[in-house]
């Protein structure tokens, strides 16, 4: 029984990865939407978002399956309620990346460099996050997690740092209001999406410890 259980756990692990590459591959497309106006990013997106929660549904009946044919013990339990709370996040990162992709449909400017570089760090970080995170859990890697963890503060630093040039730039011109607004929901999806990373990072680390992760001290760790 307990070698099915290990397989059946070997498969859950593959179908996160899966779920986790799916979404590295939303907000990637989502943010070359934004960067070339392409409707083929953006329907591409969609699709992405799609395939994201079938998959939510198809994992979560795997732990279901997991939870009421086996008999797991404590740290099993732990592993699986991680792993359900982890695919509504990535259900959400996929959603997000949607919400990036549909604002492209209409958003115009003159000025569509305006902030280009912080959302592409932004989104480049983001996808580090989404990875990492994924694999902390599949590696068992608490510092993996951690590391995650600490590269939030990166999308933070940088979504000020869009606010505050958004802030600049209405005031020096009020005609390019409406893509300014554009720019920011785009800044704080992305925003959105690092700290879904940093959710599933922390039920990495609940899975592994039993213990809820105090960021704080992650933090004075990292200072």
């Amino acid at each position: 029984m307990r070698a099915k259980f290990d397989e059946q756990l070997e498969q859950l692990n593959v179908m996160l990865i899966e779920m986790g590459a799916l979404c590295e591959e939303a907000i990637t497309y989502a943010v070359k939407a934004f960067e070339t106006d392409s409707e083929e990013m953006r329907e591409k997106t969609f699709k992405t978002d799609q395939i994201i929660d079938d998959m939510e549904r198809e994992i979560e009946s795997v732990c279901l399956k997991l939870l009421l044919q086996q008999q797991p013990v404590a740290r099993d339990l732990r592993l699986i309620s991680s792993a359900l709370k982890m695919i509504s996040d990535m259900e959400r990162i996929g959603d997000q990346a949607y919400d990036i992709a549909e604002i492209t449909k209409t958003i115009q400017s003159n000025r569509k460099d305006f902030c280009r570089d912080h959302i592409s760090v932004m989104a480049d970080t983001a996808i580090q996050m989404v990875t990492e995170s994924v694999d902390s859990f599949v590696k068992k890697d608490i510092k993996l997690a951690n590391d995650v963890i600490i590269k939030d503060d990166k999308v933070d630093d940088l979504f000020i740092h869009v606010q505050d040039d958004l802030i600049n730039a209405v005031t020096e011109d009020r005609s390019c209001g409406e893509y300014f607004v554009d720019i920011l929901m785009i800044a704080k999806y992305l925003e959105r999406i690092s700290d879904h990373a940093v959710n599933i990072a922390e039920w990495v680390i609940f899975s592994i410890t039993g213990e809820h992760v105090n960021t704080r001290i992650i933090e004075k760790e990292k200072i």
